[in-house]
Parts: structure tokens; sequence; C-alpha cells
């Protein structure tokens, strides 16, 4: 069903969805080319070497266009999102 009404999200909400967006790609090429993407992401994420992530995909880009501490900010919250 297509609604005809537009839709606001405020800037946290629109920050999310990019950053959801981001990962789930980076996920994907990580994938595409046979790596883990949970072992390749956590690597990047704990040391910052981009080396950990492809740029089959545009990924590595795509993830070093947010601050690591923004998304590991992004990815606790999600975890604990539900137990607040």
């Amino acid at each position: 069903m297509v609604s005809d009404q537009t839709r606001l999200f405020s800037a946290l909400e629109k920050e999310t969805l990019n950053t959801r967006e981001t990962l789930l790609k980076v996920w994907t090429a990580l994938e595409e080319k046979g790596y883990n993407p949970l072992d390749q992401i956590v690597g990047y994420l704990v040391s910052g070497d981009p080396s950990y992530i492809t740029a089959h995909g545009d990924a590595r880009r795509l993830i070093q266009s947010i601050e690591r501490n923004d998304l590991l900010e992004e990815i606790v919250a999600s975890y604990f999102k539900d137990l607040v």
C-alpha cells in the first residue's frame, strides 16, 4: 500500500537509517567477497584499520564516512533499546 502522506524524520532517525543502511551494505559486500562480516567489522571498529573492510562495493569508503565512535554508539544503543 502506497501512502500519499509525507513522513517526517527527525535528525536522529535519519542518522540511524543511514548508519544501518551503510552497515548493511558493508556487511553484504564482505559476504560477497567471502569474508566473515562480523569479524571484519569488529576488527575495523577495534583497530581503526580500514583494511579490515573490502573496497568491493565501495564498502571501505562507506564505513569510513561514519565516525567509528558514532558506529559504536549506534550498535550499543540498538543492543540495549528494548531494555530501557
